[in-house]
């Protein structure tokens, strides 16, 4: 499963795409140079419980620590997938 990555100046967003266009998708501002908040994660219904938005909040922390980021996890998905995984500390604003 390929996760793409586009970023404007002060917005960017993961995706993943199927057949029919983007199935789910997390969108983070980026408030500095060293701090992004996640603001939004959505998988397309028929898509929903395959994991692909806590694969894309995985995604967000590896590219967070491999760009020495801060993420605030504004997003309610986002928040509860830092609370489960104590090992995402590190990057937590």
């Amino acid at each position: 499963m390929d996760i793409k990555h586009k970023e404007t100046e002060n917005r960017g967003f993961f995706l993943i795409r199927g057949e029919k266009g983007v199935i789910s998708e997390l969108t983070y501002i980026k408030n500095s140079d060293t701090h992004i908040t996640i603001d939004h994660t959505e998988t397309k219904i028929p898509e929903e419980g395959k994991g692909l938005a806590s694969k894309l909040v995985a995604h967000t922390v590896a590219y967070a620590r491999k760009n020495n980021l801060k993420i605030e996890p504004l997003c309610p998905f986002a928040e509860v997938q830092f609370d489960r995984h104590p090992e995402y500390s590190d990057v937590r604003a």
